[in-house]
């Protein structure tokens, strides 16, 4: 089933009931959210409006995290999530987006990356393991 976009179902600035003036139409047609969580990496392929391809991460364990006092990038795993400021639920389920804290091998980092969009997970280092 398809997930709409359109605004012709809401209501009006009012508070008044607006009735639709025509029907749905294909390019407001959008997807479910991809709720990315920790895992063995799956990936999964879409194609979207156009013809262009979205890959979207299912599930993974790994990070590409960058150091901005070295200025280096490592490939490292995750071993939870912290926080997602971006959902109280997500916070629960430990969902990751773009904006969630993540603890890994090297210390405390932010993902910088949208995991349901851009098919990788990259991070910041914001707190170092002593």
């Amino acid at each position: 089933m398809a997930y709409w976009h359109s605004d012709l179902h809401k209501r009006k600035r009012t508070g008044g009931k607006s009735r639709p003036y025509r029907g749905r139409r294909k390019y407001e047609r959008g997807g479910y959210p991809t709720e990315t969580t920790l895992g063995e990496r799956v990936v999964k392929i879409d194609r979207v409006r156009g013809g262009n391809i979205k890959v979207r991460v299912v599930k993974d364990s790994v990070v590409n995290l960058s150091d901005p006092a070295t200025g280096k990038t490592v490939k490292c795993k995750i071993l939870r999530v912290l926080k997602n400021p971006a959902n109280r639920d997500y916070d629960r389920r430990g969902v990751i987006t773009k904006g969630t804290l993540v603890e890994t091998e090297y210390g405390v980092a932010r993902i910088t990356s949208k995991p349901g969009c851009d098919g990788v997970l990259n991070a910041v280092l914001i707190e170092r393991k002593s």
